[in-house]
């Protein structure tokens, strides 16, 4: 994907995230805020399309074992 082309689609991104947000605001103040899981799987789907275009990586957190 060219520079440009990524560029645009990341302002796009930022742009949805932040009519989300938005929304999300609105939706607690109007007592009318749908499930939260779902509100998060969409957060994540963003976050990760969203990541993957700007090249940035979250590292994984390490495994934790109960001995």
């Amino acid at each position: 994907m060219s520079t440009s082309k990524r560029e645009e689609v990341c302002s796009h991104l930022r742009h949805i995230r932040r009519e989300l947000r938005d929304l999300d605001q609105m939706l607690k103040d109007d007592g009318l805020l749908p499930e939260v899981t779902e509100l998060k799987e969409v957060h994540a789907s963003l976050e990760a399309l969203y990541q993957l275009l700007a090249g940035k990586t979250k590292k994984k957190p390490k495994p934790q074992f109960d001995d």
